[in-house]
């Protein structure tokens, strides 16, 4: 009885559509998915559909290059997506604009306990958001990769082709930096509300 496509590691499909090109496919079945929410989480789900497909065209292109003793692909997947990425910072920026200036809908019947909530959480966010956008894109990479992605710092190195120290580095600096430019958000947004108050 025949392997079939869940028993087969990444490594086993990439090895073998080197004769066989359409096993690749299965490969980007798995993994399309994620990789494209990932990409729609950092500059949008339109600019996301082209990056994407390029992603798989270039692991395509590059899949004679493969360590194959890595059954997994996922995270050599994750690396393409944000190299790809990186050309494409404006539209990065413009997504996390984006958050920043989203509200969702308050319906009219929330309680005033539960409104006050809501809108809490509306401007946390927000203000996460305008902090994130201000990190150094090495860190955001980084950060985005293990704490949104849920990658762990090994495969995050691997993604990104740096020492699991560096990863724990950016990780550690991003986080205090984003709690630090969050913090400072947050009292501008305090002192603009008393200024427009008292105006």
């Amino acid at each position: 009885m025949g392997a079939t496509e869940e028993d087969t590691s990444d490594s086993d499909e990439i090895a073998a559509s080197l004769f066989d090109p359409d096993r690749f496919g299965t490969v980007a079945e798995r993994h399309f998915g994620a990789i494209f929410q990932y990409l729609a989480r950092r500059v949008g789900r339109d600019v996301a559909q082209d990056l994407g497909a390029e992603t798989f065209v270039v692991a395509f292109s590059a899949r004679n290059r493969y360590d194959l003793s890595r059954a997994n692909a996922r995270p050599w997947l994750f690396g393409i997506a944000t190299n790809l990425i990186r050309r494409h910072r404006r539209s990065e920026l413009r997504m996390l604009n984006a958050y920043v200036r989203s509200v969702p809908p308050v319906r009219v019947d929330d309680q005033v306990e539960e409104l006050s909530t809501h809108l809490d959480h509306v401007e946390l966010l927000a203000r996460v958001a305008k902090a994130f956008s201000k990190l150094d894109p090495e860190q955001r990479d980084a950060l985005h990769l293990t704490a949104i992605e849920g990658l762990s710092y090994a495969e995050t190195a691997e993604a990104l082709g740096i020492p699991v120290g560096t990863v724990h580095s950016r990780v550690a600096r991003a986080r205090i930096t984003l709690r630090d430019l969050a913090g400072c958000i947050g009292q501008e947004g305090t002192e603009e509300s008393i200024s427009a108050r008292e105006g």
